[in-house]
């Protein structure tokens, strides 16, 4: 998960370079073309073409379809506000998700799980620091995209392991990429990317594929409630790409935040731990 939510911090570092220039669903498209190819690649290097048809599975679809809301909400988000104030917003998805793992999978969460949860949601907050204004409609867009993506994870965690990770990650890129490109068509004018648009939007492509994999294989692996705590990473990077990209240099609060996810995230594992005795899975 830690892995995961860097290369997809760095591939919308790209991304929100691109946006500042050319139309959002365009670039979510572009990047998608590139996904596409980079997923079908993986499968094929990985030997699971037999498994394609796991694609249609019920599961890997509605997995499909939650992303695709999530991750049009979410562009159209980072091209109107600063790219750590999106992802901070972000952080509600632990939380939900952590919720929706009690209620609907029934794994048990407890009341210290949940303090610490809250901890590192006060944690992205203090990175985010919003205020009155930030209430827009591209924060609840971002706030739309935060629910998604809790009900992409929640389902994602149920896919069956019969069907290869890779295949889903496919599934998943061709149904975003459809989706982008038609919103592109119905309400944007296209704009001709140039070079350097295009090599940063094969980039994005890549690592969003490397990123839906990480995800996969860490709620396949492991218990929603111990993983889904370190979505809160999202935070970090995102703070760390906004002073390498775009120099913008932590104040106080956000420091103290960054150490309230590290508490949050430490607390977790240290609490799990004990609890299960050292499993992780």
């Amino acid at each position: 998960m830690l892995a995961a939510t860097a290369v997809f911090v760095i591939g919308d570092s790209f991304m929100k370079v691109v946006a500042e220039a050319l139309p959002p669903f365009e670039v979510l498209f572009v990047r998608g073309l590139a996904a596409s190819v980079a997923s079908a690649v993986l499968v094929v290097a990985r030997g699971e073409l037999g498994a394609l048809l796991g694609a249609v599975h019920g599961r890997v679809l509605l997995r499909a379809i939650a992303e695709t809301l999530s991750v049009l909400c979410y562009i159209v988000a980072l091209a109107r506000m600063p790219i750590a104030d999106v992802i901070a917003i972000l952080q509600t998805a632990p939380l939900i998700l952590i919720v929706g793992a009690a209620v609907v999978l029934r794994e048990r969460v407890g009341p210290a799980r949940i303090a610490l949860v809250l901890l590192g949601f006060a944690g992205a907050l203090l990175v985010a620091q919003p205020n009155a204004a930030g209430i827009s409609p591209a924060a609840l867009l971002a706030f739309a995209s935060a629910l998604l993506i809790a009900a992409r994870d929640l389902i994602g965690r149920n896919v069956p392991a019969r069907i290869p990770v890779t295949v889903a990650v496919l599934a998943t890129t061709l149904m975003v990429t459809t989706a982008a490109g038609a919103m592109s068509f119905l309400v944007e004018r296209w704009v001709a990317p140039s070079g350097s648009h295009l090599a940063y939007l094969g980039a994005a492509g890549l690592l969003v594929t490397l990123g839906h994999t990480g995800v996969m294989l860490a709620y396949r692996i492991g218990r929603t409630a111990l993983i889904a705590p370190f979505f809160y990473s999202f935070a970090v990077w995102g703070l760390v790409a906004g002073v390498v990209v775009w120099g913008a240099l932590p104040n106080p609060l956000a420091l103290s935040g960054i150490a309230l996810i590290l508490m949050s995230g430490i607390g977790v594992v240290v609490l799990d731990r004990r609890q299960f005795g050292g499993e992780v899975s």
